[in-house]
């Protein structure tokens, strides 16, 4: 599969997919930016803003399991690469420091969202 296959480009408030959505691929931000959030009918509750070289879904990729958030293109033109499951897996076998890039954004994402949960937590 050739590299502009795997672009594609999305509109201000575009959804690049759902939470609940399955999916076997994660997306890297080559422009714009995208808004992973949580939607309840009709509140959007904006998790985090990713920019250029950034990336997401890659719980997904990793594990098969469901969408656990929604993703919004915020930014005209934002423009992502899909990687699929079977390139991911090559590329983490074949280049630890990718590997290792994705583990240390996992540690980091889990740690913040540690850091809200035990804060709203500990707030009577």
């Amino acid at each position: 599969m050739t590299i502009e296959k795997c672009i594609k480009e999305f509109g201000v408030d575009d959804v690049i997919f759902e939470e609940g959505s399955t999916g076997r691929e994660l997306f890297v931000v080559l422009d714009g930016k995208v808004d992973i959030a949580k939607i309840d009918g009709g509140n959007k509750t904006v998790i985090v803003s990713l920019g250029k070289g950034e990336f997401f879904g890659e719980m997904a990729v990793i594990d098969g399991s469901a969408r656990s958030a929604t993703a919004i293109a915020s930014a005209p033109a934002t423009r992502v690469m899909r990687i699929n499951h079977a390139r991911f897996v090559y590329l983490v076998s074949q280049q630890p420091a990718f590997a290792l890039m994705v583990m240390d954004a996992l540690s980091k994402r889990l740690r913040a969202s540690n850091a809200v949960t035990y804060r709203s937590a500990a707030t009577p």
